[in-house]
């Protein structure tokens, strides 16, 4: 098999339930909260569309179908803005709107892990690399896209690919650490992975933040995967086992993440993109400078 063959595919896990948002993911998935005018899922599309990905893969659940109305036309709306010569807005429709046969959609039954979900594409991935893209994750990069920088590293490397960033080592203990090894640009190789490790016993700094490259192999390991923690199946676990005989890779990412599946990452990202709208920027900042000085 070609170890450096082109990543096409990338898989997006958006079957989760988002009970850390309710009451407001009652009705609405969590993947299409906004944040200034963009669902988050939509910012994770279009960093995989930068990267070069051609097909997206989205393992959804129950009450997910606006997911799948979203990356579709939709006639009425855009029949009523042609009528009144709103342009700008369905150039912004289209832009946002990938080409026809290059999305695909599976079920995820159970909610049995990330694991689990990720093997529920294996039929749509098939027998080449492919990338992972947790949807609560945007990841804003200086120059590159978080997966355009790892596609970069990938194709020096070959192997599977993780995406890293430092964090406090006190806080080493409440993230997925890896142990670094030998260095090639701006990653390095990947000795081991640490799921939440024991406070001072993490082999390093580097937390995996939510993206990945992954050979094809993965599937077999995620099939005979015993359920870990929170009784499911684990990514992690999976990549663990391929590890002992395939080179993992960590690509340092160069940019700022925000975890919009915690309730302060989502209004941390809100008011970080807010601050850089063409549109909204100045008035925005104005606003945010009088709430803080009436507080």
């Amino acid at each position: 098999m070609d170890m450096t063959k082109k990543i096409r595919k990338a898989v997006f896990p958006v079957a989760g339930l988002g009970t850390r948002f309710l009451p407001a993911t009652k009705a609405m998935p969590k993947e299409m909260l906004t944040v200034v005018d963009k669902p988050v899922l939509q910012y994770v599309v279009d960093e995989a569309r930068e990267a070069g990905i051609e097909h997206l893969i989205f393992v959804t659940g129950r009450n997910k179908g606006v997911i799948e109305d979203h990356f579709d036309i939709a006639f009425e709306l855009e029949a009523t803005l042609k009528a009144r010569g709103k342009t700008k807005e369905l150039e912004i429709l289209a832009a946002q709107r990938p080409d026809a046969g290059t999305t695909s959609f599976t079920r995820q039954q159970e909610p049995l892990g990330l694991g689990h979900a990720v093997w529920c594409a294996r039929e749509l991935v098939g027998d080449e690399p492919f990338a992972v893209l947790l949807p609560d994750m945007i990841m804003k990069g200086r120059i590159k896209s978080c997966l355009a920088q790892m596609v970069d590293v990938y194709e020096q490397t070959g192997g599977n690919v993780v995406a890293v960033e430092e964090c406090a080592p006190e806080q080493a203990h409440q993230y997925g650490i890896v142990g670094v090894g030998e260095s090639r640009g701006n990653a390095f190789r990947i000795t081991s992975m640490v799921e939440k490790p024991k406070p001072g016993t993490a082999p390093s700094n580097f937390f995996i933040n939510g993206r990945y490259i992954l050979q094809p192999a993965i599937f077999d390991l995620l099939a005979a995967q015993e359920r870990g923690a929170g009784n499911e199946i684990q990514l992690t676990d999976s990549m663990l086992k391929l590890l002992d005989r395939d080179a993992f890779w960590g690509a340092t990412f160069d940019g700022k993440t925000y975890d919009c599946g915690s309730k302060v990452g989502f209004l941390a990202a809100n008011v970080a993109y807010g601050m850089e709208h063409a549109e909204l920027a100045d008035e925005f900042r104005a606003e945010i400078a009088h709430i803080l000085d009436a507080i």
